[in-house]
């Protein structure tokens, strides 16, 4: 309910596109004693995508782009986590988009500590961020401009925002 999944996109080569998806589901087993036993998953309906403008979200579902009739979720699987620092982990693992897998690197900030709710069920944070080349997972639509440059840019950056509930 607290996480997010985002990214952003150079739009004719002049302006920055962001976008959402909002439909995730996945686990992290994390012990900051031991990042390096750490292990996180992720699935996100692809078809929660919102750039709020509808027919730009049409688009992107259609076949030029994600093609959520064929390919409705985006995963990734983590094969490795490494400490990078105080509070920061560097995270590698394979990343399924439009049917194709590839190993993607994400930088962590997090887990925060972890905070108890009214409950006492213990909650914490984390942002992943990471730049992905979009060509690469097959999604090659574009088009040339008159005055030089594309449509749309390759390199998307990547950031998803979790809030973690540690299960009982």
């Amino acid at each position: 309910m607290h996480s997010q999944a985002n990214f952003s996109v150079k739009h004719m080569m002049v302006s920055t596109v962001h976008g959402s998806f909002s439909g995730l589901k996945g686990s992290v087993v994390y012990d900051p004693n031991h990042p390096d036993s750490s292990k996180a998953e992720l699935t996100i309906d692809a078809t929660t995508v919102d750039t709020r403008n509808d027919m730009r979200d049409r688009d992107l579902k259609s076949e030029n782009f994600f093609n959520v009739a064929k390919f409705p979720t985006i995963t990734f699987v983590s094969k490795k986590v490494e400490n990078a620092g105080t509070g920061k982990l560097k995270m590698t693992g394979d990343m399924t988009l439009h049917g194709v897998t590839k190993e993607v690197t994400w930088s962590v900030e997090g887990p925060a500590a972890g905070v108890k709710d009214q409950k006492g069920n213990l909650h914490s944070g984390a942002t992943a961020t990471t730049t992905i080349n979009r060509k690469d997972f097959g999604l090659t639509w574009n088009k040339s401009l008159d005055g030089g440059g594309v449509m749309v840019s390759d390199e998307v950056e990547l950031t998803v925002e979790v809030e973690l509930v540690e299960k009982k």
